[in-house]
Formats: structure tokens, sequence, C-alpha cells
């Protein structure tokens, strides 16, 4: 119930923009308050603040690749993969010799 009060106290005829409320309107976005325009009684357009956007988008690029993972991991034949010991062993290296190794930074 308390999204659909947020929901019709952020919705906003287009006629306010006329009205000289750009200001205000554009201020209250900035701050984080989304607006829904709206245009003959019927939405029209979300004004979201830029870090919002961002968010949104990055939420969005975020999903797409769990999606991708998931498609891939469907298709994988994992009968021919290998354990770590049995790679270690087909290498001739221990775990002790991998342990004693210096760390190395990627950039």
């Amino acid at each position: 119930m308390q999204n659909m009060v947020y929901a019709l106290e952020n919705m906003i005829p287009i006629s306010l923009f006329n009205r000289g409320q750009a200001g205000k309107i554009f201020s209250e976005v900035k701050k984080g308050i989304s607006k829904v325009v709206i245009k003959n009684n019927e939405p029209e357009a979300v004004l979201l603040s830029p870090q919002e956007y961002k968010r949104l988008m990055d939420m969005a690029e975020d999903y797409e690749l769990i999606q991708l993972t998931l498609e891939r991991l469907e298709q994988e034949d994992f009968s021919k993969t290998i354990s770590g010991k049995e790679m270690m062993s087909e290498l001739g290296i221990t775990q002790e010799e991998i342990d004693a190794m210096e760390d190395v930074e990627f950039e």
C-alpha cells in the first residue's frame, strides 16, 4: 500500500513544466525522489536522478550477465572437467609448492 501512496504522490502533470515548476521538480528528482510525468491522464515519462538511472542500468547489466552465465552452465559438458588435484597431478605440482609461491598482483 505504501508503494501505491508513494507512486500517487510522485505523479506530476506535464503542465507543471509550463507553469515554471521544472526547477522544483528537478530539485526533488536530484534528491532521489523519482517522478512519473502524466500527459492526458496517462504516464508519459519517468524522471530519475542520474545515480538511480546508473544503479538500474548496472542491475540490468548484472541480470543479463547472470542469465548468460546460467545459459552457458546449462550447455556445459561437465564430464570433460577434472578436479584441481587431478590437474596438479598432471602438471606435476603440489599444493605445498603453490602455497610457497609469492602472491601475484594483476592490474
